[in-house]
């Protein structure tokens, strides 16, 4: 049986209104908008829809994993929903704040108390941070080969063949297993969970674990990145209507404007 690991991560809904977005200047932290709930990120769920493509073809089973604080339990079982088998979190307080390069040990901490895996699938970055160094980190750690920016990954033999996009097209590489993958959009829009998949999912209770269940040094961590400061930009925008008798007048008005603000 083909092991694949996909590692998700939960975030602030990107969908949500701008007037909902709020940031704690002391914390240097977004603020959970109120009544809006996190979503998977969505390049994640194209991860999870790889991964249930290899599976519809092959013998596999699908383990979601991710890390953090403060999950909500409905959104992470999606992926549950929509096909996978198993369902790891790693919550824990001290999680909440790290950085990629700590992110990456982490995970690798939890795949290496998971076991054996053949293949490990993520989305090519996340919403929130945009950053796409965590699987690259991962990889590193991990000892094993990775592909970026997947739009179609396949099982053959013992390997996988990867098309990768590009801006004029794609790329097609092989490599051997155990491998890393990230996914992106290209890949086509995740699966609609079916009535069958959510009774499913709603039954299946996710592994929870700790960073004492990881037997996980956090003094080992140290911060690759510091964050110096966030805030929403500052923009003053300032309108003039511009007059006249007929639109001659106003354009010729308008004409004048814009040679005093040397603009033409």
């Amino acid at each position: 049986m083909l092991n694949i690991l996909v590692c998700i991560k939960q975030v602030i809904d990107p969908e949500m209104p701008a007037s909902a977005f709020n940031i704690n200047t002391s914390s240097k932290k977004v603020e959970e908008p109120e009544g809006i709930p996190p979503v998977i990120n969505g390049f994640c769920e194209n991860a999870v829809e790889a991964a249930l493509r290899i599976k519809d073809n092959n013998d596999a089973s699908i383990t979601i994993l991710s890390i953090g604080n403060k999950f909500v339990t409905e959104v992470m079982k999606k992926p549950l929903s929509m096909g996978a088998d198993n369902l790891i979190l790693i919550d824990d307080p001290k999680f909440e704040n790290l950085d990629a390069v700590s992110t990456a040990h982490v995970l690798k901490a939890a795949i290496k108390k998971i076991g054996n895996f053949d293949l490990i699938l993520c989305g090519r970055q996340a919403s929130d941070w945009d950053n796409a160094l965590v699987p690259l980190g991962l990889s590193e750690m991990l000892d094993v080969p990775c592909i970026t920016i997947a739009q179609k990954v396949e099982i053959i033999d013992q390997g996988v063949i990867v098309q990768r996009a590009l801006s004029n097209g794609y790329e097609v590489i092989e490599s051997s297993l155990p491998a890393l993958v990230t996914v992106t959009n290209e890949l086509g829009d995740p699966r609609y969970p079916n009535l069958k998949g959510i009774m499913s999912a709603s039954r299946k209770i996710p592994t929870i674990w700790n960073s004492n269940d990881l037997n996980f040094d956090l003094e080992s961590l140290t911060a690759k990145l510091k964050l110096i400061d966030l805030q929403i930009p500052i923009t003053d925008k300032q309108c003039e209507i511009i007059k006249g008798d007929d639109d001659q007048e106003i354009g010729r008005n308008l004409a004048i404007k814009l040679r005093e603000a040397k603009l033409i």
